[in-house]
């Protein structure tokens, strides 16, 4: 149930992958908001109880962080405690050898999208002297397999420290850098991990990490297997 300590979170890309886990681990304490590019009838039997939903399509920055926008005011919340910037896709490209079209897609997605909305929803989040977190991944610092979408999540490396400078005081801002999990993003990607995706970590347990993450406002975080390993799904603060 939603109760005293409940607070108001919005989660980008909520309605699959690692985002739909971290919703569902959160569903019973807070009031929820998600979005995805899916229509609400393509969601409904997916989404957690009581989570609202809204339709952004971050393939359009612009668009995209307008929706949010309206769709936080059209849900009744005047603020935000926790906005979780997840949203994003991977493209694996032959080779190597992304298209131009691949790359500009790729940084739209997951890093233009990204830096409008941060900006667009700084009013929401100041109110409540709330958390700003950017999904990026361990990759940030660099893949041979996939460069664009590595460049993406540098970028958002980056984006967090400035914007954590900018906003002290203001907003709390951090960016955490999850491993692979064995969600459907590699599908999606058009690749195939074969033997290795059994290594992979659970969703639920990424989720566990990343929730523990933002509640305790650290930055940047790494959520891999050495963390995993240390405890880090079942220590540590509880959002």
């Amino acid at each position: 149930m939603i109760g005293a300590k409940s607070r108001r979170i919005l989660i980008t890309g909520g309605n699959a992958g690692l985002g739909l886990a971290l919703a569902k681990k959160l569903a019973r304490r807070h009031s929820l908001l998600l979005s995805g590019r899916k229509s609400q009838i393509d969601v409904a039997d997916v989404l957690p109880q009581g989570a609202g939903y809204v339709v952004a399509d971050q393939n359009d920055p612009v668009l995209s962080t307008q929706a949010l926008v309206t769709g936080i005011r059209d849900y009744g919340w005047d603020g935000l405690d926790n906005a979780v910037l997840n949203a994003g896709i991977g493209i694996a490209p032959p080779h190597g050898i992304d298209s131009t079209e691949a790359i500009r897609q790729t940084l739209d997605v997951n890093l233009l999208a990204l830096i409008l909305q941060a900006q667009a929803l700084f009013p929401l989040l100041s109110k409540s002297k709330g958390t700003l977190t950017l999904i990026g991944s361990v990759v940030h610092s660099g893949s041979a397999t996939i460069p664009a979408y590595a460049a993406s999540k540098a970028g958002l490396h980056g984006l967090a420290r400035s914007l954590r400078a900018e906003w002290k005081g203001q907003v709390s801002v951090q960016v955490l850098h999850p491993g692979s999990a064995k969600t459907e993003i590699h599908e999606k990607a058009g690749y195939d991990p074969g033997v290795m995706r059994s290594l992979f970590l659970d969703p639920d347990d990424v989720a566990a990490m990343m929730a523990s993450a933002i509640a305790a406002r650290r930055s940047p975080v790494r959520l891999s297997w050495v963390r995993y390993l240390n405890g880090g799904a079942f220590t540590g603060r509880r959002l």
